[in-house]
């Protein structure tokens, strides 16, 4: 394991009560895959109540047709994903994802 160089420590009371690092020794103890999703698609969920897979599809533009041709589902099949408030397997998922060029992780509530 590499010892961390370039550390501040600040006091409270005499006692250490922060470490500052730089911020590419930061980087190295967060995950690898980083889960975001955008300020726009948390809105539409919370604002408007949809689903993340509907969030996602409007922010990113596309039509339930679009998706689900990319997808290999029905378009009938992706209105009721959207509507639906069941959790979805993970391979219905993997196929959303990659109709959207995302993870399975943005997908999941």
């Amino acid at each position: 394991m590499n010892a961390l160089t370039n550390v501040q420590f600040i006091e409270q009371n005499g006692k250490p009560a922060f470490a500052v690092i730089p911020y590419d020794e930061y980087l190295k103890f967060l995950p690898s895959e980083d889960v975001t999703i955008p300020h726009e698609v948390v809105g539409l969920v919370i604002k408007k109540g949809m689903n993340l897979v509907k969030a996602w599809r409007v922010h990113l533009g596309m039509t339930q047709a679009e998706v689900a041709e990319k997808a290999a589902i029905s378009q009938a099949a992706l209105s009721q994903m959207e509507k639906s408030e069941n959790k979805l397997r993970t391979a219905t998922l993997e196929k959303l994802a990659g109709a959207m060029g995302l993870s399975v992780e943005q997908l999941r509530d």
